[in-house]
């Protein structure tokens, strides 16, 4: 009794702290938005997008820039459009490719954080507060400039202790008055049966309803792309695969050492050369540090790596447009389900790691994300290891505040710090506040670096993204009528590029169909063109992994399909970019070992390695039949002669090479390029444990033997009892 009254008193101050937050809120913070027309109007953009090869010629060319950026991620692509937009001569250079590292492996959300406004609450911490709320601003913010990548998510908070629906009810409508008119949409109470209407897969045992509330949702990878030639179109040189050797410095007049440029090495062509800067920005994410302490090598480090995980399973476990949450997990983080680009997301988990260009989701991290989602399904839905598509770990770069004496704790929202010689570092945040985040480091940069802008305020919330200026959401429909594109192509192409769309279809090339026209698939199961590949190397794709992991989402959304598409992305990215046969193989190398490493597919495989089989004597003795049936030759193993063969008897004579490859290697665990009993024993018994979901190799062997059985049966029919033939 004194634990439920503890918790009816817990919901009541919650009540009635957030009722009066809400209302200061609404009286201090919620005033209209008042936009001057004149003073805010950004600049037009270029009509063209500059090739790759003019950028580096820019960089190259010995005219010195107001600002460097270091860092092609949602913040220094943010920072980018905020400085060329006021009028600055800006540079931009990443390492490796736009959104290579944290920004295009997060959640995929646009939220002000619903858990940070139950602490603020709670504890009554106004910093807490305050960040939630420019996050909600920045929110609606997102929406409104990249109306193609973005849109709203509802989101379901299920209850299953009836007096937390009070509790959670004061706590999502909360949220909503901190965003005041900036709100998506308002959140609402559903019953148990309207529960279970929407989102079918939810556990019924105790629920007693659910809450829903909205926020944002995005492609990550493309946006922060679509931020980086948005600023290229403004005039911006930016640059992928451009490293930072050394940062250069020079006497300002006083004898103080400020920057003054860096020295760049252009990693496609290996020329190395030097650009002038009369102010340098540090916006490298996790890598924060290796930045600063080229800078000053006795500098504190300040960054706190953080490895979150995501796995995407099929889109089955969730409905097409409902998300969930868990708001509690077994060891008290927060774990999201949430649909995307018509697969399912889960995500994510949260462990100190070290900092590395190629973090590796480990077996682990995924069962407990496994774990956790198959608490709230019911049972029909069976949470199975083989339908894990792909899994990825972000490095989330929390920091440690330099500005504050106390560097001990961590900072609860970015900050940015002025070094001594004026290397401007922006550090922390998180995506939805990217705009924010650049805003202040380029009114910092200013301010510290002295520079003469054109505009001395910020124009980005006004601007709309690459793309965004003429999407409509029915523009798919003039690409199916125009261009004859299949209508799940002409959609997935409004939404990934908005109005450049038109530009992407004209690259398309003939099918020889009826229909659809044009727009051959690079993958029969995703909606993606050959058109799409030609575009990515305009986008500045260099290489095989730039085009299947963040022009396309092949490689976050089925690892395996991203595999079996490589070699018709790398031929074509072979025309565009004149690459030789050694390049292609190369590249083909390079991409299935990130595919393996970094997209989860060898810790898929190696965790169908570790299965016993766990079989009958009866299965047993029907797999072997099975394996001896296609092994034809009583070789003991299956070859790759085997497999064609066999398909060809099932009227699948037009398998490519490189299909049959991957057929033998999605059971070959070995890797030896043949298939023994005992690894066709364990794939079957991985498939019914449920571990593996699906094997074309164990279907081609099934299938054999049907047609074994159906020769059988005819041969024992004798003319007689078949009426003599007549």
């Amino acid at each position: 009794m004194t634990s439920r009254m503890f918790k009816f008193g817990v919901t009541a101050t919650s009540a009635a702290v957030g009722s009066v937050l809400a209302a200061w809120t609404l009286d201090h913070w919620n005033t209209p938005r008042v936009v001057n027309n004149a003073a805010v109007a950004p600049p037009k953009r270029k009509r063209t997008l500059p090739m790759r090869s003019e950028q580096i010629k820019s960089l190259m060319s010995g005219e010195e820039f107001d600002v460097l950026i270091i860092g092609g991620g949602a913040t220094g692509a943010g920072c980018a459009l905020d400085s060329v937009t006021r009028g600055m001569k800006t540079a931009l250079v990443e390492l490796d490719d736009f959104a290579s590292g944290t920004s295009s492996r997060s959640t995929k959300l646009i939220h002000g954080g619903v858990r940070y406004l139950q602490k603020a609450i709670l504890g009554l911490d106004l910093e807490q507060y305050r960040m939630v709320k420019e996050a909600l601003q920045e929110r609606a913010t997102m929406l409104e400039s990249a109306p193609h990548l973005t849109h709203p998510l509802p989101i379901m908070l299920p209850v299953y202790t009836w007096w937390q629906v009070p509790y959670f009810w004061v706590g999502i409508k909360a949220y909503d008055f901190v965003a005041g008119d900036r709100n998506v949409k308002s959140s609402y109470y559903l019953s148990k049966k309207d529960a279970l209407e929407l989102f079918p897969m939810l556990k019924k045992d105790k629920l007693c309803g659910a809450i829903v509330y909205y926020d944002g949702q995005q492609d990550d990878a493309r946006m922060c792309l679509a931020v980086a030639l948005t600023a290229a179109r403004h005039g911006a040189t930016v640059c992928n695969h451009v490293e930072v050797k050394e940062l250069l410095k020079k006497d300002d007049g006083t004898g103080k050492q400020v920057l003054c440029g860096a020295k760049l090495k252009d990693h496609i062509s290996g020329k190395e050369f030097t650009v002038k800067a009369k102010c340098i920005v540090n916006a490298t994410g996790p890598f924060t540090d290796s930045i600063r302490k080229m800078d000053n090598p006795s500098v504190k480090s300040i960054c706190c790596p953080s490895s979150g995980v995501h796995i995407v399973l099929p889109g089955y476990y969730s409905p097409d447009q409902m998300g969930l949450l868990d708001p509690s997990t077994s060891d008290g983080r927060v774990i999201f389900f949430l649909p995307w680009q018509r697969q399912t997301i889960a995500g994510t988990t949260d462990l100190p790691c070290e900092i590395t260009h190629n973090p590796i989701p480990t077996e682990d991290e995924i069962q407990f994300i496994l774990k956790e989602i198959k608490n709230y399904l019911n049972a029909d839905v069976e949470v199975r290891r083989g339908d894990v598509l792909s899994a990825w770990s972000g490095i989330r770069p929390l920091v440690s505040d330099p500005n504050k004496d106390d560097t001990q704790s961590l900072a609860r929202n970015h900050i940015v710090h002025i070094s001594p010689s004026n290397l401007i570092t922006i550090a922390g945040g998180k995506w939805t506040t990217y705009r924010a985040m650049a805003e202040h480091t380029i009114d910092a940069a200013i301010k510290a670096c002295n520079l003469k802008p054109e505009r001395a305020e910020a124009v980005t919330s006004y601007l709309k993204i690459e793309g965004g200026q003429g999407w409509t959401p029915t523009m798919y429909i003039r690409l199916v009528q125009d261009f004859g594109l299949e209508c799940e192509v002409a959609q997935h192409l409004a939404k990934s590029y908005g109005d450049r769309a038109f530009a992407v279809s004209k690259m398309a090339s003939l099918t020889g169909k009826r229909w659809p026209i044009i727009g051959n698939r690079i993958h029969p199961e995703f909606p993606y063109i050959d058109a799409e590949i030609r575009y990515g190397v305009r986008e500045y794709a260099c290489t095989a992994v730039d085009m299947i992991a963040r022009r396309l989402r092949l490689a976050f959304l089925n690892v395996q399909a991203a595999q079996e598409a490589l070699p018709v992305i790398v031929d074509i990215m072979g025309e565009e970019l004149k690459w030789s046969k050694e390049e292609k193989e190369r590249q083909i190398k390079v991409a299935t070992e990130f595919l393996a490493n970094e997209m989860g597919h060898s810790v898929n495989r190696t965790s169908k390695e570790r299965i016993p089989i766990k079989l009958s004597k009866e299965e047993i003795q029907t797999y072997i039949k099975r394996f001896q049936l296609i092994d034809k030759d009583k070789k003991g193993y299956v070859s790759i002669n085997d497999i064609r063969r066999g398909l060809k008897s099932f009227g699948e004579s037009d398998v490519s090479g490189e299909q049959l490859h991957e057929i033998l290697r999605e059971i070959d665990t070995n890797m030896n390029g043949q298939v023994e009993l005992d690894e066709y024993l364990q794939m079957m018994s991985a498939i019914k444990t449920g571990d593996v979901a699906y094997s074309r190799f164990a279907r081609m062997a099934e299938l054999e033997e049907q047609k074994h059985e159906a020769a059988n049966l005819k041969q024992k029919i004798s003319v007689d009892r078949s009426g003599g033939g007549l």
